[in-house]
C-alpha cells in the first residue's frame, strides 16, 4: 500500500502532523533519521515522501541527521519517488548564506551579513558595522542560535573570546546588520503546497529564539512554550497581503520547496528584510486555534491529496 513518508529527527515536532493524518485516515510511516541504514542496491517504497530534517538537530543530539537525510533524499529523487521538501530544500535549511543568496537572486532584500570561521574572523568582521548595532548568528541554526545583538567591537571580543560563547556546528558564524524596527516583533509567513497560508505576528520583546512549535526545546526563559506573558507571542494576521508574497512563491517554486516559513521584519522606513527560510516550519496552536486556521490541517490534506494523485497513477 501506498503511504506518506515522513522523514525527521524529532517526533514532538511531528505528532501534530500524524494526529491530522490519522483523522484524515491517511496511512503515514515516520522514517526518523538520526541513524539508520541505506541499502543503494534497493528501490524505495511507493509512496510520498515529505522531509521536516531541522538544521537544529544537533541540539537534541541527533548530529548527523541532516547529512544522512541528504543521502536518502538522493536515493528517492535517483529513483523518481514524489519528494517534498527533496534536497534542495535541505541545503537551504542547513545554510543561511545559501538562503541568503538565494533571496538576493529573486530581488529579496536581506540585512548586510558577513561569513566568518574563526574567532578572530567573527571580530575583524564585525569591525565592518563599526558604530552601528549588529547580531551574530549560527549558519546552521534554528532556534534563533547563537543569535546575540551587540552594540560595540569590544563586547563582541568580550563575547568570542569568554566562555559563553557558542561554537557554531559547521563552525561558521554570521554577522549581521541589526534591523531596528518600530516595534518588537517580527512576520512570519506560513506556505504549504508553495502558496501562502497565512502570516503571523510575533513578539520579540523577550529575545530572539522565536521556536513557534507547541513543544519546542530551547530549554530557557524565552521559550515560548508554557510562557506567562500578558499578551500573545504569537498572533496569525487577518487579510495579510503584501506584494512579497509573491515574491517569496516564486523563490519557493524556483528551489522547489513545498512547505516553508518565512521571517522578516520592517525597518523605521517600511521597508522588509527577510532573514530566514525555514524548511521545518511549525505552527503555534493557540494562535491558530484563535484564527481558526490550522497549518498541520492543510499540511495533511495537502499530502492526502498528492498521495491520492500518485494513487491513481
Amino acid at each position: 500500500m501506498k503511504k506518506v513518508y515522513i522523514i525527521h529527527e524529532n517526533s514532538e515536532w511531528t505528532f501534530h502532523l500524524t494526529k491530522r493524518l490519522d483523522e484524515l485516515k491517511v496511512p503515514y510511516e515516520e522514517w526518523h533519521l538520526d541513524q539508520g541504514r541505506l541499502d543503494l542496491s534497493k528501490e524505495p517504497p511507493e509512496g510520498v515522501f515529505y522531509n521536516r530534517m531541522s538544521a537544529s538537530s544537533h541540539t537534541r543530539g541527533h548530529r548527523f541527521a541532516p547529512e544522512f537525510t541528504a543521502q536518502v533524499l538522493a536515493w528517492l529523487e535517483s529513483h523518481g519517488r514524489k519528494v517534498f521538501n527533496g534536497t534542495r530544500a535541505l541545503q537551504l535549511e542547513v545554510s543561511k548564506v545559501i538562503q541568503y543568496l538565494e533571496l538576493s537572486k529573486h530581488g529579496i532584500k536581506t540585512p548586510r551579513t558577513i561569513a566568518a570561521v574563526g574567532k578572530g574572523q567573527i571580530v575583524e568582521a564585525a569591525a565592518e558595522f563599526a558604530g552601528t548595532p549588529f547580531i551574530t548568528k549560527h549558519n546552521r541554526a534554528g532556534k534563533g542560535l547563537g543569535v546575540q545583538l551587540f552594540h560595540s567591537i569590544d563586547a563582541l571580543r568580550s563575547y568570542v573570546e569568554g566562555p559563553s560563547f557558542e561554537e557554531p556546528v559547521d563552525g561558521i558564524t554570521l554577522i549581521q546588520e541589526y534591523i531596528q524596527a518600530p516595534e518588537s516583533f517580527i512576520t512570519r509567513c506560513e506556505f504549504i503546497g508553495g502558496k501562502f497560508i497565512y502570516a503571523v505576528k510575533v513578539d520579540t520583546s523577550e529575545g530572539f529564539q522565536l521556536c513557534p512549535a507547541d513543544a519546542c526545546q530551547i530549554g530557557d526563559l524565552f521559550c515560548p512554550a508554557g510562557a506567562s506573558v500578558e499578551k500573545p507571542k504569537f498572533q496569525i494576521i487577518e487579510g495579510f497581503n503584501d506584494p512579497i508574497i509573491n515574491k517569496y512563491e516564486q523563490i519557493l517554486s524556483a528551489n522547489h520547496i513545498n512547505v516553508a516559513g518565512i521571517e522578516f521584519i520592517r525597518n523605521s522606513a517600511g521597508e522588509i528584510f527577510t532573514y530566514d527560510i525555514n524548511t521545518n516550519t511549525n505552527y503555534n496552536s493557540d494562535a491558530e486555534e484563535i484564527a481558526g486556521k490550522f497549518g498541520m490541517l492543510e499540511l495533511a490534506k495537502f499530502l492526502k491529496c498528492e498521495l491520492n494523485l500518485l494513487a491513481e497513477d
